[in-house]
């Protein structure tokens, strides 16, 4: 029998633990190294490209570096204690591919503070798939060339979001195994379904597929080009399905998930739409099933960081992040059905999880 985790009774993985401690450290380093050698070949005043405007408190680096810590202790406890795998999400491509990708993203970046300063934020217009979907979707966010429809904003996207959160990306996405572990544990993961919700480029399905192998996994995104980078990302790994389709309108049975997780996808939806979307995953979760949700802080979360969540939209083109910012969230989903179960903050991330009841 296919027993899904947690495992009290296991003894804790202390060297997993310190092996993820190391690479998170590593990683962490190796990010912000990019990040600084970015801003020097194009400089900061030209990567931000316009005046930033806020009256909100900034936080002090400090602060910021204690936080990121706490993200990354965290996450290596998450390895001690069998919720995850150590270094699972590592995928095909190896060294080589990835400094290739590092180097394509670095010689993009005046090209993308140019676009930045005219505010040009409509090439994904012109992008074959832009008539098959929504409006709101057909933009450049980030001022990436070809928004999210293209396929070398997929193949950057992980390289350029690491760098933007200096290594943490990764430990902020796995902080949704916790939740997944606890809904799981004592039960047979063969008769379980998972739908990771806007799954861009599968970064977090490979890191549940390691941890659950018998498991059925869906991933359904708008991208077809981020689909397709899920499925490199995913290769090796016992099938994922990956559903091509907006999440306003599933194409999946009523009742038929018992978990569906969602990350940093609300801050880039319309309010409206928030809750079209919300409507929809409660509507394929089953009764008792869970929601986890990870995106962006709000304002107040952190209230000495709201500075940073004031001047974000303004560095990087999204449109929905102010009203995000301040949306009840708790309202939307309870409004769909789910009950809040248990909210967190994991450094410049919240986790929130709901049940359907």
């Amino acid at each position: 029998m296919a027993q899904a985790q947690v495992d009290k009774t296991a003894a804790p993985d202390w060297i997993g633990m310190m092996r993820q401690l190391a690479g998170n450290a590593m990683r962490v380093g190796w990010y912000a190294g990019v990040n600084r050698l970015g801003e020097t070949l194009v400089g900061t005043a030209a990567q931000q490209g316009q005046s930033v405007h806020r009256t909100r408190p900034m936080p002090k680096r400090h602060e910021l570096m204690a936080e990121l810590r706490t993200l990354l202790r965290r996450d290596a406890l998450l390895v001690r204690d069998g919720v995850a795998v150590a270094d699972a999400a590592n995928a095909a491509g190896g060294l080589p591919d990835h400094l290739a990708r590092i180097g394509e993203m670095l010689a993009d970046l005046k090209d993308a503070a140019g676009r930045r300063s005219q505010n040009m934020t409509t090439t994904a217009e012109e992008h074959v798939e832009a008539d098959h979907v929504p409006d709101y979707f057909a933009q450049d966010f980030h001022f990436q060339k070809g928004g999210y429809l293209a396929d070398e904003s997929a193949r950057l996207y992980d390289v350029q979001v690491e760098t933007l959160f200096m290594g943490s990306a990764a430990a902020m996405r796995r902080a949704a195994l916790r939740p997944i572990a606890e809904h799981v544990a004592g039960r047979d993961q063969r008769h379980l379904a998972l739908l990771d919700v806007a799954c861009g480029t599968g970064r977090l399905l490979r890191e549940i597929r390691s941890q659950y192998p018998a498991m059925k996994l869906s991933g359904l995104d708008l991208s077809a080009a981020y689909l397709r980078e899920a499925e490199r990302h995913l290769h090796g790994l016992r099938r994922v399905e990956l559903i091509a389709a907006n999440a306003e309108a599933m194409p999946l049975p009523e009742a038929s998930q018992d978990i569906v997780v969602s990350v940093f996808l609300f801050h880039e939806l319309p309010g409206d739409v928030r809750r079209r979307v919300a409507g929809e995953m409660a509507r394929v979760m089953k009764p008792g099933g869970r929601l986890i949700v990870i995106d962006s802080l709000q304002m107040g979360d952190r209230p000495s960081w709201d500075g940073m969540l004031e001047a974000f939209p303004q560095r990087f083109h999204e449109p929905y992040y102010p009203h995000y910012a301040t949306d009840d969230l708790t309202t939307l989903f309870s409004g769909a059905g789910l009950v809040a179960v248990d909210a967190s903050l994991a450094f410049l991330s919240k986790v929130m999880v709901f049940q359907k009841t």
